[in-house]
């Protein structure tokens, strides 16, 4: 018989199909929150009136505006955003922006509760690989919460983890705490219209790949095969659409709806693959887009692990509108009509860095979780080489 355990976070509240400025000051009002600082892409505030909206509808609560978080959320700019946040006496924190927007500022919450203020103050949070198991260090929850109001589908605000790259060793690292979740998640379609079709759609894609996976995962039960096929469903019907008219904000809702749902087994504990392992080491290593990485991978993965899983994977294909056809074909057709690159040649990985990128895959724990067993460095190339 199966067993296991369900992990929840310390998220209280998912708000959809309103206005964001409105229902972050009535997050701040019923938080009791007085000096709000928020964390922006810089695109969003200086090319939008988006920013702006937050500003005038907090009023006297705005505390601030940072909006240099680069892609991969680098240490960097994490510590350069809590120590303008700590300045500006922050007592709630609004993430308004892309995937690296939300993690950066899960991590700034853990500088402002343990008073980090240079990079190395980071590293005894992190958690470490070793033996292929993860290692998840103790620490006091941050009591400065974190409002997320996404823009991206890669749906990171629902996890209770934060992707930060050291950027002396090119490498992506974890800092995981079941509070560093927001505390509140905004769903507004409406702002989500400033995002690049390119980032859109791949991030969409990303979100496809926590479905793929957490259905197909070792730790897959009734509970989470049921949102990852619902959430397959939403997306390649949303995805499709907002690709076909991007002013379809019921479609780009459906969307963001489907990303939540994805998100479902991640968040309560299951184990993915090598797409998104490989996907992490991309990303941190070779400065891949975090969408283009499941772009690219997903299906290769798909087909690497045919041997040990078909048979589920066919319910994988039937969820994406085409029963009977082989899932890699299927998510090769869908991302490919999405305008999504398709190889690790068209992301700009070079064939001479393989073997670092297959090396540094086993420091990533869901490496060792893939279904089909990796142990090596060497079957983590057979799958980098069919993807090039």
């Amino acid at each position: 018989m199966q067993s296991g355990t369900m992990i929840f976070t310390a998220m209280n509240r998912v708000i959809f199909g309103k206005a964001a400025a409105a229902s972050i000051l009535s997050e701040a009002e019923r938080l009791g929150a007085k000096r709000v600082f928020v964390l922006s892409g810089r695109t969003l505030n200086t090319a939008t009136d988006e920013v702006g909206k937050v500003r005038a509808a907090l009023a006297g609560r705005f505390a601030g505006v940072f909006d240099h978080m680069p892609a991969h959320s680098p240490r960097e700019a994490v510590v350069a955003c809590a120590n303008a946040a700590r300045d500006a006496g922050a007592d709630l924190l609004v993430s308004f922006g892309g995937g690296s927007v939300t993690d950066g500022c899960k991590a700034v919450a853990i500088c402002l509760e343990h008073d980090i203020r240079d990079v190395d103050g980071l590293e005894p949070y992190r958690s470490i690989v070793k033996d292929g198991k993860r290692h998840v260090p103790e620490f006091r929850a941050p009591k400065v919460r974190q409002i997320a109001v996404p823009t991206t589908l890669s749906a990171g605000e629902f996890n209770a983890r934060a992707g930060i790259t050291d950027t002396r060793l090119r490498l992506k690292q974890s800092f995981m705490h079941r509070s560093v979740v927001p505390e509140t998640v905004i769903l507004d379609p409406a702002v989500t219209v400033h995002t690049p079709d390119w980032l859109w759609l791949s991030s969409g894609v990303r979100a496809v790949d926590h479905a793929v996976e957490t259905y197909l995962s070792l730790d897959a039960n009734d509970y989470t095969d049921g949102t990852s096929l619902q959430a397959l469903r939403s997306l390649g019907d949303g995805l499709a659409r907002v690709k076909a008219d991007p002013a379809d904000l019921d479609a780009r809702l459906r969307c963001m709806m489907g990303a939540w749902l994805s998100m479902v087994g991640i968040v309560t504990g299951t184990r993915l693959g090598a797409s998104h392992a490989i996907g992490h080491i991309l990303g941190g290593s070779a400065g891949v887009p975090h969408g283009h990485t499941s772009c690219v991978m997903l299906p290769h993965v798909l087909a690497w692990n045919e041997s040990v899983n078909g048979a589920r994977q066919s319910e994988v294909a039937a969820a994406m509108g085409a029963p009977g056809e082989r899932a890699s074909d299927v998510l090769n057709r869908f991302i490919a009509s999405l305008g999504m690159p398709r190889t690790l040649r068209a992301v700009n990985v070079t064939e001479a860095d393989l073997p670092r990128l297959a090396q540094n895959c086993m420091l990533d724990d869901w490496t060792y979780s893939n279904p089909r067993k990796i142990s090596s460095p060497d079957e983590v190339m057979e799958i980098l080489q069919s993807a090039y």
